[in-house]
């Protein structure tokens, strides 16, 4: 598909009328083209009029309808084929396997959320049947189902260009509620943006749906971004990115004369306990736990919002093997490119303040890699006590760093870990005689983090229904949510009840008949679709 360095708006290309940008090689550090045009405050209006217009039909698409134009988009990103990898390559510096199982988890999401359509439990619908006779009052017949927000406006990811960008899963879980998407394009990656956007417009078009459905914009965040969110069309935002970039959302959504729910996921450490029955083995247990963990703390040179950027270890013995073996394991590796020169040069920044701080020492470093934006694979070590009094060693570093924290009791482990912001993840490393310190531990962590994990390790988040990629403030905006997995679409649904409605004016999914084939709870009863309707 040829790019043309333009937005997509109702399905056509539109030239920005602001200033150019284009896209960058990390590697090399050398532009790409085609140059991108900017959407002036003006020109965006139209974007997000056009997904206004577009609800009413989109919002009330029948199951199989809808899930089939999920399906054709995976199909016709399957379709552009190797170019698409090539340019995400070229524009983040990723290696081609990761963005292959990435190219994977974007159209496998797409999927899934299509079954989550046809399935249609996320309707949520209720049924209290009228009870004409009861006394002292009668009972009205009052139905309940779960109906779009409106417009949402998405934010691509700098570290996702596909699985969390134009078609990922807030723009998936968006469009599965029924919501139009007006997707604003991370400049770091607008080439890949724009190849995914046509793909989305071209279901659009071939499903014969409103052209407002989905947009595509690029302009700069700090004014395109804002204005987005405090259009009166917009009625929900999807976010993944910095705390400061969420929180500056946030604060618009709310000042606005209709606030507005904005779902961002934000900073997290990913805390890792190891107890002391997890190195009681022979020095190949211990090697192999260390590895695992640089591993999981340079992979993807550890641009993921899921990296381990704390790991609590026992002083002693134990402990000291361990920390030899994360300084043996971090030494052997070397650099990866980074997506930006700029998060090349904030992982520097946060590398030199953390190492500069008081009570922090250096366990080992990689060497650098042999492109642009490659800096060497870092991790420190520190006591629970300089844990606990500096904030700077609770601050997030985005790439391949970590710290080491040494405690010396259950009582530290306890007081440290109500100490930590929360989080999106927190994962013990155990065997089965720690389990008493970890129940005492459960509890904790159950206030901080939206995922829990054993022996195992936070950079893996299946897309699956059972998966939360949430957590409390500062981690994500809203708790109660999640931004992977099936439950990402509640985000974008509210609740309406329906009063003595006639047959004839209720929606399909709460007549008697059951059109569409959906399970309902009726008088409090979960009924299957097979024997209802």
């Amino acid at each position: 598909m040829p790019l043309t360095g333009h937005s997509l708006i109702a399905g056509q290309p539109v030239a920005g009328q602001g200033r150019t940008t284009f896209g960058l090689n990390p590697a090399t550090n050398q532009s790409l083209e085609p140059t991108y045009t900017l959407l002036t405050e003006e020109q965006l209006k139209t974007a997000t009029a056009a997904a206004a217009e577009a609800c009413p039909s989109f919002s009330t698409l029948d199951p199989e309808t809808h899930a089939g134009f999920l399906e054709a988009i995976a199909d016709n990103i399957e379709a552009i084929g190797e170019e698409l990898i090539i340019r995400a390559g070229q524009e983040t510096g990723l290696p081609t396997a990761l963005l292959q199982g990435e190219h994977a988890r974007t159209t496998g999401q797409l999927r899934l959320f299509a079954d989550v359509v046809r399935q249609g439990d996320f309707r949520g619908v209720r049924i209290d049947s009228a009870i004409p006779d009861r006394t002292p009052l009668p009972r009205a017949d009052i139905r309940q189902r779960q109906i779009p927000l409106g417009p949402v406006a998405v934010f691509g990811a700098s570290n996702f260009p596909l699985a969390f960008s134009t078609a990922g899963g807030d723009t998936t879980s968006a469009l599965a509620a029924g919501c139009p998407v007006v997707f604003k394009a991370h400049n770091a990656h607008p080439g890949t943006s724009e190849l995914v956007g046509q793909a989305v417009t071209k279901a659009v078009k071939d499903a014969g749906l409103h052209p407002g459905v989905f947009a595509l914009i690029y302009g700069p965040g700090s004014s395109i971004g804002q204005a987005l969110v405090a259009d009166p069309n917009i009625k929900a935002v999807g976010f993944t990115g910095s705390r400061a970039g969420g929180v500056a959302l946030m604060r618009t959504a709310a000042s606005r004369p209709e606030p507005i729910p904005v779902y961002a996921e934000m900073s997290s450490l990913n805390p890792v306990f190891v107890f002391e029955g997890a190195l009681k083995g022979d020095v190949e247990h211990i090697d192999a736990l260390a590895q695992q963990y640089v591993d999981s703390v340079t992979g993807r040179s550890g641009q993921l919002c899921t990296s381990p950027g704390l790991l609590f270890a026992p002083e002693g013995e134990l402990g000291d093997k361990l920390a030899a073996a994360v300084g043996r394991a971090v030494t052997a590796s070397s650099g990866q490119t980074m997506l930006t020169e700029g998060i090349a040069r904030s992982w520097n920044e946060g590398t030199t303040n953390l190492g500069s701080a008081d009570g922090v020492q250096l366990i080992g470093q990689g060497t650098p890699g042999r492109t642009e934006n490659a800096p060497a694979p870092t991790i420190f070590g520190a006591g629970v006590t300089e844990f606990t009094n500096n904030q700077v060693l609770h601050e997030e570093i985005f790439g391949a760093a970590s710290l080491v924290i040494r405690y010396s009791s259950v009582e530290d482990l306890l007081a440290a870990a109500r100490r930590i912001e929360c989080q999106l993840t927190a994962s013990l490393q155990l065997t089965e005689a720690d389990y008493p310190t970890a129940a005492q531990l459960l509890p904790i962590l159950e206030q901080k983090v939206g995922r829990i994990i054993v022996n195992d390790w936070p950079t893996g988040v299946e897309v699956g229904h059972a998966m939360v990629h949430g957590g409390p403030f500062p981690a994500t905006s809203d708790s109660r949510t999640t931004s992977v997995g099936t439950l990402a679409v509640n985000r974008f649904l509210r609740p309406v009840a329906y009063q003595n409605l006639p047959q004839e004016l209720l929606p399909e999914a709460l007549q008697d008949t059951n059109p569409w084939h959906l399970n309902r709870r009726i008088d409090g009863r979960s009924t299957s679709a097979l024997t209802s309707g």
